[in-house]
Protein backbone atom coordinates (compact mmCIF):
# COMPACT_ATOMS: atom_id res chain seq x y z
CA UNK A 1 0.00 0.00 0.00
CA UNK A 2 1.31 3.56 -0.76
CA UNK A 3 2.41 6.00 2.06
CA UNK A 4 -0.42 8.07 1.54
CA UNK A 5 -3.41 5.42 1.64
CA UNK A 6 -1.34 3.89 5.01
CA UNK A 7 -1.69 7.32 6.58
CA UNK A 8 -5.22 8.11 5.10
CA UNK A 9 -6.66 4.67 6.38
CA UNK A 10 -4.29 4.68 10.07
CA UNK A 11 -7.01 7.02 11.49
CA UNK A 12 -10.03 5.23 9.88
CA UNK A 13 -12.68 3.78 12.44
CA UNK A 14 -13.61 0.10 11.62
CA UNK A 15 -16.64 0.58 10.06
CA UNK A 16 -14.63 2.83 7.22
CA UNK A 17 -12.40 -0.05 7.21
CA UNK A 18 -15.17 -2.23 6.48
CA UNK A 19 -16.83 0.06 4.05
CA UNK A 20 -13.03 0.21 1.97
CA UNK A 21 -12.87 -3.86 1.61
CA UNK A 22 -16.45 -3.53 0.44
CA UNK A 23 -15.16 -0.97 -2.40
CA UNK A 24 -12.41 -3.75 -3.07
CA UNK A 25 -14.96 -6.35 -3.32
CA UNK A 26 -16.85 -4.22 -5.93
CA UNK A 27 -14.19 -2.84 -7.26
CA UNK A 28 -12.41 -6.37 -8.50
CA UNK A 29 -16.02 -8.15 -9.69
CA UNK A 30 -16.23 -4.88 -11.71
CA UNK A 31 -12.45 -6.12 -13.25
CA UNK A 32 -13.70 -9.63 -12.91
CA UNK A 33 -17.18 -8.52 -15.54
CA UNK A 34 -14.86 -6.89 -17.83
CA UNK A 35 -12.42 -9.75 -18.06
CA UNK A 36 -15.35 -12.23 -18.74
CA UNK A 37 -16.90 -10.11 -21.17
CA UNK A 38 -13.05 -9.79 -23.02
CA UNK A 39 -12.82 -13.44 -22.55
CA UNK A 40 -9.81 -13.33 -20.37
CA UNK A 41 -9.80 -16.42 -18.02
CA UNK A 42 -6.81 -15.39 -16.36
CA UNK A 43 -7.79 -11.86 -15.37
CA UNK A 44 -10.88 -13.03 -14.28
CA UNK A 45 -9.85 -15.42 -12.44
CA UNK A 46 -7.31 -13.24 -10.29
CA UNK A 47 -10.14 -10.35 -9.72
CA UNK A 48 -12.45 -13.17 -8.69
CA UNK A 49 -9.77 -14.55 -6.16
CA UNK A 50 -9.11 -11.10 -4.82
CA UNK A 51 -12.84 -10.51 -4.07
CA UNK A 52 -13.30 -13.84 -2.62
CA UNK A 53 -10.13 -13.45 -0.63
CA UNK A 54 -11.60 -10.10 0.98
CA UNK A 55 -14.81 -12.20 1.32
CA UNK A 56 -12.78 -14.33 3.40
CA UNK A 57 -11.41 -12.26 5.63
CA UNK A 58 -14.82 -10.02 6.45
CA UNK A 59 -16.16 -13.35 7.24
CA UNK A 60 -13.38 -14.74 9.44
CA UNK A 61 -13.52 -11.69 11.82
CA UNK A 62 -17.17 -12.19 12.36
CA UNK A 63 -17.64 -12.39 15.88
CA UNK A 64 -20.96 -14.39 16.86
CA UNK A 65 -20.38 -14.55 20.71
CA UNK A 66 -20.82 -10.53 20.30
CA UNK A 67 -22.66 -10.00 17.10
CA UNK A 68 -25.50 -12.35 17.45
CA UNK A 69 -28.26 -12.46 14.72
CA UNK A 70 -26.67 -9.61 12.76
CA UNK A 71 -23.35 -11.38 12.47
CA UNK A 72 -24.92 -14.52 11.46
CA UNK A 73 -27.31 -12.37 9.06
CA UNK A 74 -23.57 -11.32 7.61
CA UNK A 75 -21.83 -14.51 7.96
CA UNK A 76 -25.09 -15.81 5.60
CA UNK A 77 -24.63 -12.75 2.89
CA UNK A 78 -20.91 -13.71 2.86
CA UNK A 79 -21.31 -17.18 2.00
CA UNK A 80 -24.54 -16.38 -0.42
CA UNK A 81 -22.21 -13.80 -2.30
CA UNK A 82 -18.80 -16.60 -2.42
CA UNK A 83 -21.29 -19.15 -4.24
CA UNK A 84 -22.48 -15.99 -6.78
CA UNK A 85 -19.47 -14.86 -7.63
CA UNK A 86 -18.30 -18.87 -7.78
CA UNK A 87 -21.46 -19.13 -10.68
CA UNK A 88 -20.54 -16.08 -12.41
CA UNK A 89 -16.96 -16.54 -12.89
CA UNK A 90 -17.51 -20.91 -14.12
CA UNK A 91 -20.17 -19.22 -16.46
CA UNK A 92 -17.90 -16.37 -17.25
CA UNK A 93 -20.74 -14.06 -17.26
CA UNK A 94 -21.00 -10.17 -16.62
CA UNK A 95 -24.46 -10.01 -16.14
CA UNK A 96 -23.57 -12.34 -12.77
CA UNK A 97 -21.25 -10.49 -11.70
CA UNK A 98 -23.25 -7.61 -11.99
CA UNK A 99 -26.11 -8.90 -9.52
CA UNK A 100 -23.12 -10.02 -7.08
CA UNK A 101 -22.17 -6.18 -6.74
CA UNK A 102 -25.63 -5.09 -6.62
CA UNK A 103 -25.81 -7.15 -3.18
CA UNK A 104 -22.41 -5.88 -2.44
CA UNK A 105 -23.74 -2.38 -2.85
CA UNK A 106 -26.30 -2.64 -1.42
CA UNK A 107 -24.63 -4.04 2.15
CA UNK A 108 -22.18 -1.54 1.46
CA UNK A 109 -24.29 1.07 1.45
CA UNK A 110 -25.75 -0.03 4.65
CA UNK A 111 -22.23 0.24 6.44
CA UNK A 112 -21.71 3.54 4.73
CA UNK A 113 -24.93 5.31 6.56
CA UNK A 114 -23.20 3.23 9.66
CA UNK A 115 -20.10 5.03 8.88
CA UNK A 116 -21.86 8.13 9.19
CA UNK A 117 -23.44 7.97 12.57
CA UNK A 118 -20.85 9.80 14.94
CA UNK A 119 -22.17 7.78 17.44
CA UNK A 120 -21.03 4.54 16.09
CA UNK A 121 -18.47 6.35 14.23
CA UNK A 122 -16.64 8.67 15.45
CA UNK A 123 -13.78 10.52 13.52
CA UNK A 124 -10.35 9.25 15.99
CA UNK A 125 -8.57 12.06 17.72
CA UNK A 126 -5.95 13.27 15.04
CA UNK A 127 -9.05 13.80 12.31
CA UNK A 128 -11.16 15.75 15.19
CA UNK A 129 -9.36 18.68 14.69
CA UNK A 130 -7.94 19.01 10.85
CA UNK A 131 -9.76 22.31 9.51
CA UNK A 132 -12.27 22.03 7.03
CA UNK A 133 -12.56 18.15 8.20
CA UNK A 134 -16.60 16.80 8.73
CA UNK A 135 -16.67 14.36 11.61
CA UNK A 136 -17.79 10.60 11.18
CA UNK A 137 -15.27 8.60 9.14
CA UNK A 138 -14.09 9.45 5.39
CA UNK A 139 -15.45 9.60 1.95
CA UNK A 140 -14.71 7.84 -0.81
CA UNK A 141 -14.13 11.39 -2.40
CA UNK A 142 -11.91 12.57 0.06
CA UNK A 143 -9.29 10.27 -1.57
CA UNK A 144 -10.43 10.59 -4.83
CA UNK A 145 -11.07 7.38 -7.55
CA UNK A 146 -8.08 6.20 -7.83
CA UNK A 147 -7.25 6.01 -3.81
CA UNK A 148 -7.22 2.64 -3.80
CA UNK A 149 -5.46 1.76 -7.11
CA UNK A 150 -2.47 0.91 -5.35
CA UNK A 151 -3.73 -1.37 -2.61
CA UNK A 152 -2.86 -5.01 -1.91
CA UNK A 153 -5.94 -5.66 -3.18
CA UNK A 154 -5.89 -4.46 -6.51
CA UNK A 155 -5.54 -7.03 -9.31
Amino acid sequence: MGSYQEHALEGASAVDLVVALYDGIIRFLHAAGAAAERGDAVERRMAVKRALDIIIHLQARLRMDVGGRPAQVLSEFYASVFAQILQASQSASRQKFEHAIECVRNVRDAWKQVARDPAVSPAPPQVLNLPGRRQGGFDRDDFGAESSSNSRWNA
